[in-house]
């Protein structure tokens, strides 16, 4: 289980991602593309065209730490946003709903795998 702090900043890159690269290629995407520090004290998240798979990249001091999830069902819902714009920063309130299947826009838990007992 990922722990999210109050601390850290968080920051969405709106396109899709292709979730075969890795710390190089989601590095450069921060710097070239998000124009952010990827050595920065933030997370970086990424979710791929299907919204079913999500990498988060942080920079721990000594090294990149890359958290990955897919979801068995269900999909990752992106927040509402101006059109060109290729990141935003959330706070870790709204990251967490976005993991939990929560809809930010209408309030209600997404589809999410149920595995019977």
């Amino acid at each position: 289980m990922l722990t999210l702090s109050e601390s850290a900043l968080y920051f969405i890159y709106l396109n899709n991602t292709d979730m075969r690269k890795g710390f190089d290629s989601l590095c450069g995407i921060v710097s070239s593309q998000m124009q952010l520090d990827p050595l920065s004290n933030a997370v970086y998240i990424f979710i791929n065209r299907r919204r079913t798979q999500i990498k988060l990249l942080c920079w721990e001091g000594d090294g990149f730490a890359l958290y990955y999830k897919r979801l068995e069902q269900g999909t990752y819902e992106l927040p509402r946003v101006k059109e060109n714009e290729c990141c935003i920063n959330i706070n870790t309130a709204r990251l967490e709903k976005i993991f939990q299947g929560v809809s930010v826009h209408q309030n209600r838990q997404r589809k999410r795998y149920q595995h019977p007992l």
